[in-house]
């Protein structure tokens, strides 16, 4: 019910919530009406996948708390806006793909 739970904040804040387990985790986080990003810890790898998939962000950092770079595509999702910029996917949102199909000439 906390607003820093359930709005986008862009600044230094740390809200700790207690879990009970890692579909709990996702449900709390994906309450958020926002989807930038998320960032979590752990060393299993089944597990950092099936947080990363679960979790309604466009970015998600695993062990890692610097997670922007030109190259990467930069976006979320829900009210942090759609689409991507930066990487090769930052033109997509101005331009318009056709396909031709040319045979027989």
């Amino acid at each position: 019910s906390m607003k820093v739970c359930s709005n986008e904040i862009f600044g230094p804040i740390l809200p700790i919530i207690a879990f009970d387990g890692t579909e709990q985790a996702i449900e709390i986080s994906n309450q958020c009406k926002g989807g930038l990003a998320a960032y979590f810890y752990t060393t299993d790898l089944r597990k950092v996948f099936q947080v990363s998939e679960a979790l309604e962000v466009g970015m998600v950092g695993v062990n890692e708390g610097t997670i922007s770079h030109e190259t990467i595509p930069f976006g979320g999702i829900k009210e942090a806006g759609i689409g991507r910029e930066g990487s090769l996917f930052g033109i997509d949102e101005y331009v318009e793909i056709k396909y031709i199909c040319l045979g027989g000439i």
